[in-house]
């Protein structure tokens, strides 16, 4: 209060010495927000409102004995309250007109009491009290040109005398002054920047502030705009201030610190003019000549500066050197920060506020001192707000994280706490985390986890959650012994809800323990060096905790390591899917989120989705899908719908809950994440054909259609899955047909992914099969029969297997099979018979089949080699291929050199036994390959004996 009123007021002038505040914008507005700051400081600082004022604060009050009400004592014109100091003396008495004031909390009465007449006790009191902070806490607090160094001074006086006992009050009411001075001064700050005078442009400036003002933060609220060094050629250069109240000579200001050059040596004048005038001959003859003469003319004689450089902030280097093979097998899930980031920096320290240097000089203090005067500074820098950035780079900046860190090696407990207590707010900045790596700070931290003290534990673990955000620092807490250590932390929780103080205190060091796995869980060596700890039991142990903000980030790691097949395994064995499903019926989103995301990933296994099913997890999942604005939950939800409906019998029950309804609602105005996710679910739910009528009738067909256009390769894979699916009945096709979606869903066999192109490629089959005139409509596509049997040069088994398919249901017409054959369908395929893989085996000798019916194509297949390859076939152990293979074997056989070679290869043995099959399709197959092998036979027996 005492620095605003210092340098930010705007004060009158008077022969007495004594100045009254002048009627201007600054001034009411610091007035008001003094006297927000005095009204609410009772409720909101009790203790410190208590605090007895070392000289009362006096002034001439328009309050009568008729303005007060209880809790004061009231004779005639004379009013004492009944609340006293510890030798009797009354906090607040009213002589009128005087009225003396000993405490915060009697000052916050007179204002309530005051109503319409607030503002002007505020300026009474403030007129007749120029320095409040010198009454309130002694002489040795007085405000001082300069720095405010009220904390530092109250450090001096814990050093010199150790008086603790009113120290703690002390200290939170002078930092509470502290920053109602920053907020004055801020605001004082934007008042003068809106009418900043004209002001000759520079020759050379240093730096020039966003409103226009070329000096330091800290001199801006005394209204100083810029400095001159002029040099006339008659006197001693001139070194000027330009302000707002006009301008006139300073100490001569050089370099930073040197607070006194910015005194003022001189007259004000009214400009610039007016003073070289006076004080140079030489230009006060020559400028008397001009005519007309205006200000800005004198930008042409002048060079103009900046006189105090800021310092630009200090940079941290990180240690270079080659790392070995533990440096780069970490998990592919690590999020954006994981990758070491350049720096970013401002090109200079613009509008730093007042908080910035205020920290700076703390950190500084810190580096010396007694125990006691370290632990009130870093008290002190607590109370700063240290989420903003600016206080964060203050304490690195001037070395304060090296001594931050140096204090954790200590053994005081006191400082250990202090330091860790504010590592844990500022390493939230990645900058800062990274500079605590750089510094050994996490080596540190690990070795505080072995600590008995449990305050010490938690805030280490808490600290190293929020370091271990990127991948260097993961590897290092792992590499020094961490993972196991926080292990550890994980098994020392009692399971009641009501709890112990020392209980509570076990929850803490449980719950940070698990945040900093949490952190550190996002590489695949720690999920391996977290399960070898023995930390899967510990989690599911956790996992039953009645206490919340205990499940969160427990749930957070097992999310994390649901990406392991083993993790999902022993989440399985530990029976934490029950727990997970029971706590997706709580009220907090966050948790529900990490639940929805943890089934998400763990139900790719079978197992766990029958889990769900039968702890009855899945109608949860389908009342969250209505927390439509919270995304990130939504994402989770429907990406656990989409996993749990690979089982068919979970999608029977999703019919039960109409879960495909709410899906189609959620196709538009999606972000990709849940897209891919809600498509997934509708592919998968679509495989029955009750969903593919439901989707339809909610208009769904179109928007999935629509989504065909897009470029996330995840949601296109999805999409053409669940497009291909809705195609298989007929008035879905009609639909996709007349909204183009098959010249889509071609176009997507040009897709660079090969995961892409193989989802198209399936889709197109039902699409063909369904069609209208199918043939017709593939042969309206430009290119389309070449750009698919291309395809065939694929190195990727589904990308084959699919387009196999594909050119099974193309080839049934025979315009387009002639084309594809011109294409040289036939020596592809023949090519890929060699394949051991059951898939692709089965729709390439469907395509086979299909490609023999045109021309001298089965003959073709014969000299490419493509015979002895499909007899091998019938040795397989997948029934769906003997089908197909049988079939093509059928086809080839309509050639005699076709029937030789697989008699060569044992056809007939293997054929034999599948003409008793129970399938009609194998059975007539495989009957007529024998009999065409037959006849052949027969022919060469009648030819050969007549």
């Amino acid at each position: 209060m005492g620095v605003a009123l210092t340098r930010a007021a705007q004060w009158t002038t008077a022969s007495s010495g004594t100045g009254k505040l002048e009627i201007t914008p600054v001034n009411e507005s610091l007035l008001k927000e003094i006297l927000e700051f005095v009204e609410q400081f009772s409720s909101r600082h009790p203790q410190e409102a208590k605090h007895v004022f070392k000289e009362p604060l006096q002034w001439t009050t328009s309050l009568e004995a008729s303005d007060f009400k209880t809790e004061y004592d009231i004779s005639g014109p004379t009013v004492k309250s009944q609340e006293t100091d510890r030798d009797g003396h009354p906090m607040l008495q009213l002589t009128p007109p005087s009225i003396s004031v000993h405490s915060f909390s009697q000052l916050s009465k007179i204002v309530q009491l005051a109503t319409d007449k607030k503002l002007k006790e505020v300026r009474a009191c403030l007129e007749a009290n120029r320095d409040p902070v010198a009454k309130m806490l002694g002489p040795s607090f007085a405000t001082v040109e300069g720095e405010d160094s009220s904390v530092l001074r109250l450090l001096e006086e814990v050093k010199e005398g150790d008086q603790a006992k009113e120290t703690e009050i002390k200290v939170k009411l002078i930092i509470l002054l502290q920053q109602l001075d920053t907020q004055l001064l801020s605001s004082s700050l934007k008042q003068i920047s809106q009418w900043v005078p004209f002001l000759p442009p520079p020759h050379s400036v240093y730096y020039e502030f966003t409103n226009g003002c070329r000096t330091p933060p800290w001199r801006q609220v005394h209204g100083e705009i810029c400095y001159l060094v002029i040099k006339p050629c008659d006197t001693q250069p001139l070194h000027i201030t330009c302000s707002t109240a006009g301008v006139f000579l300073n100490g001569g200001i050089r370099q930073e610190g040197e607070e006194n050059a910015y005194d003022r040596t001189s007259d004000v004048y009214r400009d610039l003019v007016t003073l070289l005038k006076s004080k140079s001959p030489h230009f006060a003859e020559n400028i008397n000549k001009q005519v007309g003469f205006h200000v800005k003319q004198v930008a042409g004689f002048l060079r103009v500066i900046f006189a105090l450089p800021i310092t630009p902030r200090s940079s941290i280097k990180t240690p270079g050197g080659v790392g070995g093979a533990d440096d780069f097998s970490e998990s592919s899930s690590e999020s954006e920060e994981d990758e070491e980031q350049p720096e970013r920096r401002t090109e200079s320290n613009t509008d730093l506020p007042s908080e910035y240097w205020q920290i700076q000089k703390l950190v500084k203090y810190l580096k010396g001192g007694n125990q006691t005067a370290t632990v009130i500074a870093l008290c002190s820098m607590r109370d700063f707000n240290l989420a903003q950035e600016t206080c964060q780079l203050a304490i690195r900046d001037v070395g304060g994280l090296e001594v931050l860190i140096n204090l954790l090696d200590t053994e005081e407990i006191k400082c250990k706490i202090g330091s860790l207590k504010i590592l844990k707010e500022i390493s939230r900045n990645s900058q800062i985390r990274r500079a605590i790596a750089d510094l050994g700070g996490l080596q540190t931290m690990v070795k505080i986890l072995d600590s008995p003290d449990k305050d010490l534990k938690y805030l280490a673990a808490e600290t190293i959650a929020n370091v271990a955000k990127f991948r260097r620092a993961r590897r290092t807490v792992r590499q020094h012994g961490g993972i196991k250590r926080l292990v550890e932390l994980l098994d020392c929780v009692p399971d009641s809800a009501a709890l112990t103080e020392e209980q509570e205190k076990d929850v803490e060091v449980a719950r940070c323990g698990a945040l900093a796995l949490w952190s550190c869980s996002k590489s695949t060596r720690n999920k391996e060096a977290i399960r070898k700890a023995g930390g899967i039991p510990l989690l599911a142990r956790l996992l039953k905790s009645p206490h919340e903000n205990m499940l969160i980030p427990v749930v957070g790691t097992l999310q994390e390591c649901a990406s392991e097949r083993s993790y999902r395994i022993a989440i399985q064995m530990e029976g934490m899917i029950e727990d997970l499903v029971k706590n997706l019926n709580c009220d907090n989103h966050e948790l529900q989120m990490h639940c929805a995301s943890a089934i998400f990933k763990c139900a790719e296994d079978k197992r766990t989705r029958d889990l769900v099913r039968q702890c009855e997890g899945l109608q949860p999942l389908v009342t969250l899908l209505s927390q439509a604005d919270n995304k990130q939950l939504l994402a989770a939800t429907t990406g656990a719908i989409w996993k749990c409906s690979i089982s068919m019998e979970n999608v029977a029950k999703f019919q039960d809950y109409k879960a495909l309804e709410t899906l189609v609602g959620l196709l538009t105005d999606q972000p990709e994440e849940v897209l891919v996710n809600v498509v997934g679910a509708l592919g998968e739910g679509a495989q029955k054909p009750a969903n593919r009528a439901t989707i339809r009738k909610c208009g769904g067909i179109q928007p999935l259609v629509n989504l065909l256009t897009g470029t996330n390769q995840a949601l296109l894979v999805n999409v053409t899955k669940a497009v291909g699916a809705c195609a298989t009945e007929l008035e879905n096709m009609t639909i996709i047909d007349r909204l183009d979606g098959v010249r889509l869903l071609w176009s997507l066999l040009k897709n660079p992914n090969p995961d892409v192109q193989a989802s198209a490629a399936w889709a197109i089959c039902p699409c063909i099969e369904n069609a209208k005139d199918s043939g017709e409509m593939v042969r309206s596509f430009v290119g389309g029969l070449e750009l698919i049997v291309n395809l065939l040069k694929s190195t990727n088994k589904e990308v084959l297997a699919s387009v196999c398919a594909a050119i099974a249901k193309i080839a049934k017409d025979e315009e387009n099979l002639a084309v594809i054959t011109d294409h040289g369908v036939v020596p592809m395929l023949a090519k890929l018979t060699n394949t051991t893989d059951d898939k692709l085996r089965r729709h390439l000798a469907e395509a086979i089949a299909r490609c023999c019916m045109w021309g001298s194509n089965r003959v073709l297949f014969g000299e490419a080699g493509a015979v002895a390859p499909l007899v091998r076939y019938l040795k397989s152990k997948d029934t769906s291929v003997h089908q197909a293979t049988a079939q093509a074997l059928f086809q080839l056989s309509k050639d005699p050199n076709n029937c030789i070679t697989m008699h060569d290869n044992g056809v007939v043995k293997l054929l034999l036994g599948m003409m008793g099959s129970t399938d009609e399709v194998l059975q007539e197959a495989a009957a007529g390959c024998v009999a065409n092998i037959r006849r052949l036979a027969l022919a060469n027996e009648k030819a050969r004996y007549g």
